[in-house]
């Protein structure tokens, strides 16, 4: 049986950054409740210690309560505390699923690799961000289908444990297996060296704005700041309502272009405010 018990007592400053497509009141008012925030420990500082004896006299327990100050090399191991509350806030977030939400948004992109036809179904969390694949395909065996399905699931996981979608698409851009060759079906790529270049060629466009992946010319970023400069408070207000009910990734992040031609659509959203 243990005959002390060691009380240590810490005081950590960190810092949590959140990245929000827009800023709202019920954002803000919100973030406290989110656990998709990223830590950074800042400062760890020893307070005391606090070491119990446990000591039994006439059958009851005596505890004799003794508080120490901090020893000087508590405080030349300050940076090797900071390092393992840092890697144990790391362990906690990677052990973390967020779930996705039972109704979401999405899109199917279909397309034709060769002769083979691939479809590509995305889900997506409420603020647009990617959190699931299924890659369908046709003219392929069983066990070529059930790899497939299996290496989406994969991806599904990776995405909702936090895994950066740009850590796939780094890994499997320019992979090279048949079928391969002309791409039918997609207004953005052109050729595919094999199923996982085009798949997630076609994600890096979609949610990643990697424009350097396509093969045909998307509106350049001037002109959307252009478009985003003429556009008054109403029509922007109108914009975010768009954005809350459509696919990120359906759109390409282009709502003007592909949704509605703002120009043309009068609304008085100054009521609804």
């Amino acid at each position: 049986m243990s005959k002390y018990i060691v009380e240590t007592y810490y005081t950590c400053t960190f810092k949590v950054k959140h990245f929000l497509d827009d800023i709202s009141n019920n954002q803000l008012d919100s973030l406290d409740k989110r656990d998709d925030g990223e830590f950074e420990i800042l400062d760890v500082k020893f307070d005391k210690r606090n070491t119990k004896n446990l000591e039994k006299k006439d059958g009851k327990v005596d505890l004799k309560i003794s508080e120490s100050s901090p020893h000087p090399d508590e405080t030349k191991n300050t940076k090797n505390s900071k390092k393992v509350i840092l890697n144990n806030t790391f362990k906690e977030n990677i052990t973390k699923r967020f779930s996705m939400p039972d109704r979401r948004k999405g899109y199917i992109q279909k397309a034709t690799i060769g002769d083979h036809k691939v479809y590509l179904h995305t889900g997506e969390y409420e603020d647009g961000k990617i959190g699931e694949i299924f890659i369908d395909t046709s003219k392929e065996g069983e066990l070529v289908k059930a790899l497939m399905n299996n290496f989406a699931i994969a991806v599904s996981l990776g995405l909702q444990y936090g895994v950066p979608l740009d850590e796939f698409v780094s890994a499997f851009i320019s992979t090279k297996f048949e079928p391969s060759g002309k791409v039918q079906g997609n207004d953005r790529i052109l050729s595919a060296s094999s199923i996982l270049d085009y798949i997630f060629r076609e994600l890096a466009i979609s949610y990643l704005n990697r424009e350097d992946l396509a093969h045909t010319p998307s509106i350049s970023s001037k002109e959307i700041n252009e478009q985003n400069d003429n556009n008054n408070d109403d029509q922007n207000q109108f914009i975010k309502l768009v954005k809350d009910i459509t696919s990120k990734g359906f759109v390409r992040n282009n709502y003007r272009d592909k949704l509605v031609d703002l120009s043309d659509i009068k609304l008085n959203l100054k009521g609804k405010k």
